[in-house]
């Protein structure tokens, strides 16, 4: 008995670590692929191991170098039959023999590190067949510890294996890569995990309930080290026993019935039960982005359910999560989840960079709210088109609640067809009127009836224009808002002759020839009609638009300074200057057509 109080308790993540293939969870692919490269004795000498954390790479690692060091009383053979354990078996599992070197490349990434190994290469183990190196983490070494590890790596001596073990496979050279057999551990399934957990909870003697562990599977994410420390600490928790409620209190998801209940309250239009649910949830310490995040995990929940029903006999689910999960995907529509996808993914990120959280979490929720019934595309252009749907209202009405039967009493919407009074005129139309009633006060709700809408008129097709010279041509361009053809009418082209679908210019020095075309296309969808565009032959004379007005700008900021009264203001305000002058051009710039910017000018 003082033994047992004396003897430090040893977690159950290293009690129940495997120690053979045999024990080894959730990697049935990769036994199977060693198991046959080992009977056909095309061992590599280099393996890498990659997957998230606590799925067993360092595990496996130590597995395979007691496949490679086995040795009994009937010699030294590599095998993965490791149920009997061999001479080197226990100081392996251990960690302890001196042949099998297992080094972290977290705590040392620098090319001194791996010198030491290609140091120690040249000497062949010292009991053990091969002399084994497992490297941690592989990804954090330098790049300078990777180019020197490149060519022990490709051409070891015999007696020598390498296996690393990576989160981050990425992050390692692909000249690395190339030069390893890699395997990639999957995450272990909800089933295999659980029936892993119950043989351990079974071993242990603790008493447990589906639930919990179904809980601790899920929160475990797939790892079963994450899964072991949780169990771990579930026991604890709940003094010997492992419980729902206490693993719901352990893991924080007391409150995952109360998210489902703020889904219900948000998507059936409930805005001030959904914001005062938000606020209670806060004052007991939820984060509202964390809270956001549970909305729409729940939201892609209940719609893989509503794709794929088999989703919802997942073990990893809560009892609350399968059965009103299900109950959601069959009445609501997919347009509302996927809109409320999208609504939370974006809230999230608002969330996440507003300074009041809280509120940033309550405004998408009320967008979230109002947004949960909007009509779909089709209805809207039925709208448009002056077409009412059997079932679709006239106006955006006010958020309605989930379709009757919807859980925590939520309101319902009732849709009811009333003719006008007799007093209307014949020629409007029967409008649909929509009643919106709370089941608490049916009797209070008087309907609403909306206006019919009035016939669309047919869309007037915009007249042709008229382009009788190149200044009107200037100012067509600029009616059109086309900034380019404007530009290469004014700065790259000089009228030389224009006549009716005829038109002859010069181009001015730097000119872009494609104007041409595209001048030519825009006067044939402006005017209707096909326009000739041609560049004259003769050597380009005389000056541009733009340039004619520069011109123009310069002497009269000439003319201006030689003004008396310009001259009397600027010697009564010593260091004042003329900056502009606006040249008044009637032709050029027609009372329909904005002005061209005013120019500034130092001088």
């Amino acid at each position: 008995m003082a033994d047992a109080q004396t003897t430090p308790y040893l977690v159950l993540a290293r009690k129940y670590r495997p120690r053979d293939f045999s024990t080894l969870v959730g990697q049935d692919a990769m036994v199977q692929t060693l198991g046959n490269a080992f009977a056909q004795n095309r061992i590599h000498h280099a393996f890498i191991m990659t997957g998230v954390r606590g799925v067993g790479k360092t595990t496996t690692a130590r597995i395979l170098a007691r496949a490679f060091n086995y040795e009994d009383e009937n010699g030294r053979r590599p095998t993965l039959d490791l149920e009997k354990e061999g001479m080197h078996c226990r100081a392996i599992i251990e960690g302890r023999h001196v042949d099998v070197i297992e080094m972290d490349a977290a705590s040392n990434t620098g090319i001194g590190d791996i010198r030491e190994i290609i140091d120690s290469v040249k000497y062949g183990p010292a009991s053990a067949p091969y002399k084994v190196y497992v490297i941690d983490e592989v990804h954090m070494l330098s790049t300078a510890a990777f180019n020197g590890l490149l060519k022990t790596l490709e051409e070891p001596p015999p007696y020598v294996k390498f296996i690393f073990a990576t989160t981050e496979i990425r992050k390692v050279p692909i000249t690395i890569l190339s030069r390893c057999q890699r395997f990639d551990l999957r995450r272990i399934p909800a089933d295999i995990m659980t029936g892993y957990l119950e043989k351990i909870l079974g071993q242990e003697g603790i008493a447990f309930e589906a639930d919990a562990l179904a809980m601790i599977v899920r929160a475990g994410e797939g790892s079963a080290r994450d899964s072991l420390s949780l169990l771990d600490q579930a026991i604890a928790h709940g003094g010997g026993t492992v419980t729902a409620a206490t693993v719901k209190t352990m893991l924080g998801l007391g409150d995952r019935a109360r998210i489902i209940d703020l889904f219900e309250d948000v998507m059936g239009g409930r805005v001030a039960e959904a914001l005062t649910a938000l606020r209670e949830l806060y004052d007991l310490g939820a984060d509202p982005q964390t809270l956001l995040a549970d909305l729409a995990e729940f939201t892609h929940l209940v719609t893989r359910i509503k794709v794929v029903p088999a989703a919802a006999d997942d073990a990893s689910l809560t009892p609350d999560e399968k059965s009103r999960g299900r109950d959601l995907a069959q009445r609501l529509p997919m347009r509302a989840l996927t809109r409320a996808w999208q609504i939370l993914f974006k809230g999230n990120e608002e969330t996440a960079r507003a300074g009041n959280a809280l509120q940033a979490a309550e405004m998408t929720l009320i967008r979230l709210a109002y947004a949960a019934d909007l009509p779909s595309p089709d209805e809207v252009i039925a709208k448009l088109s002056g077409q009412v749907l059997a079932n679709a209202p006239l106006s955006p009405p006010a958020p309605r609640g989930l379709p009757s039967g919807s859980g925590g009493g939520g309101a319902s919407a009732a849709r009811i067809e009333t003719p006008l009074s007799v007093a209307e005129p014949q020629q409007m139309s029967r409008p649909q009127a929509i009643v919106t009633t709370q089941p608490q006060a049916l009797a209070s709700v008087q309907p609403q009836v909306v206006a019919a809408q009035p016939q669309v008129a047919p869309v007037q097709q915009p007249a042709l224009a008229t382009v009788a010279s190149y200044k009107d041509l200037i100012a067509l361009a600029t009616a059109k808002r086309d900034v380019l053809v404007k530009l290469a009418l004014e700065s790259q082209m000089r009228p030389i002759s224009f006549e009716q679908g005829r038109i002859e210019v010069a181009l001015a020095e730097n000119a872009d020839p494609g104007m041409i075309a595209t001048l030519s296309a825009r006067l044939q969808t402006w005017t209707g009609q096909r326009w000739l565009v041609m560049v004259s032959t003769k050597p380009p004379e005389g000056m541009t638009i733009r340039q004619e007005r520069e011109q123009r700008k310069v002497e009269a900021t000439a003319a201006a300074h030689e003004d008396p009264l310009v001259k009397a203001i600027l010697e009564t305000f010593p260091g004042a200057k003329l900056v502009n002058v606006t040249v008044r051009d009637d032709e050029a710039a027609p009372a329909e057509i904005a002005p061209a910017p005013i120019e500034e000018d130092d001088e």
